[in-house]
């Protein structure tokens, strides 16, 4: 095996019947730049996806992430071999079911310390949901096998990062979830995660929940209850944090580089600035989403399955590169590599 101190990255293949398969075959060999790259998934699915994607490697199935080489030529599979029948774009109990055995499979290897990191091609919560999952996406998951209560969802487009204090519960929900503790611990982990991403000392806009922030009680009391008394307690603990502000005009600010993270209330507040930034005039997504707070670092491209256009070899890989260098730039920053 040839040896490299390039971080180790297992990249999770997704909802089988997506495109996750083809936009990681089209992210490689170019991120083999910063990263080795192994993928957990189905090794007969990542040969027809590198065959609809013209891709020139052969695919090559590997029994540990020992046998990982630094070979742009090559494209390591930890083979699960759980498709019997592959059907782009179509829903399937089966489906969800495999790619959860991606994930879980990909966690476990990176808690052993045989992977750097983790990058996740998109699952279908319908298919996961079908499957007999409890969770509405893979965070929930990472935490629960992580054993981690305290975490986040950031989303980074270039220079504008958000991070989230609820992500996939209905608003009502998310409303009521908008507690000091709840906001507290979200600053807290953004703080941390920021750090990491090489920021020494990063600046941290907090959104309000209401329309300009409450607008002094006049339009509801959680910023000033809830939200405001987190802000201080952070800034206490040595965060450079400030809010409730405005939602409408936070984003704008952030974006401009008055802040290097937006924390946000709910998940739309952060997910819209965000996609309106990521998506181009082709229809291509960039940007990265990386739970925050987990002991190991997760990264995912910032869109999903994409059935309408899976099994075209079309879909765009910009979003899977992206992730796939944050998740490498993270674990050389943890100092940690597999070699």
């Amino acid at each position: 095996m040839m040896s490299s101190s390039k971080p180790l990255v297992a990249v999770t293949m997704g909802d089988p019947a997506g495109v996750g398969s083809e936009v990681a075959a089209k992210a490689y060999p170019s991120v083999t730049e910063f990263a080795r790259i192994v993928v957990v998934g189905d090794a007969d699915a990542m040969r027809a996806a590198a065959a609809a994607c013209d891709a020139a490697f052969d695919v090559r199935v590997v029994e540990s992430t020992d046998e990982v080489e630094d070979d742009p030529t090559t494209f390591a599979v930890l083979d699960c071999d759980n498709v019997d029948e592959l059907v782009p774009g179509e829903l399937r109990a089966a489906y969800g079911e495999a790619s959860l055995e991606y994930v879980e499979r990909a966690i476990d290897l990176a808690v052993a310390g045989e992977v750097d990191a983790i990058a996740t091609a998109p699952i279908n919560k319908q298919a996961t949901r079908m499957a007999g999952s409890e969770h509405a996406g893979h965070t929930g998951l990472l935490a629960e096998r992580t054993g981690v209560e305290n975490y986040s969802m950031m989303l980074i487009e270039d220079d504008l990062r958000v991070t989230h204090v609820s992500t996939h519960v209905p608003l009502r929900e998310a409303c009521d979830l908008v507690t000091t503790g709840n906001v507290l611990d979200t600053i807290r982990v953004t703080d941390g995660a920021l750090r990491e991403l090489g920021l020494e000392s990063p600046r941290v806009a907090v959104a309000g929940l209401n329309p300009h922030a409450g607008d002094g009680g006049l339009l509801g009391d959680e910023d000033a209850e809830e939200i405001a008394p987190a802000v201080e307690h952070s800034r206490e603990e040595g965060v450079d944090a400030d809010g409730p502000l405005s939602p409408d005009t936070a984003y704008v600010r952030a974006a401009r580089g008055e802040f290097d993270c937006v924390v946000s209330m709910y998940h739309d507040q952060g997910h819209i600035p965000l996609k309106m930034l990521g998506f181009d005039e082709a229809g291509g997504v960039s940007g990265v989403n990386m739970t925050i707070g987990l002991p190991i670092i997760r990264t995912s491209v910032d869109h999903g399955t994409a059935f309408d256009i899976a099994g075209e070899g079309i879909a765009s890989e910009t979003s899977m590169v992206d992730a796939i260098r944050v998740a490498a730039d993270v674990a050389e920053s943890r100092g940690k590599t597999k070699s």
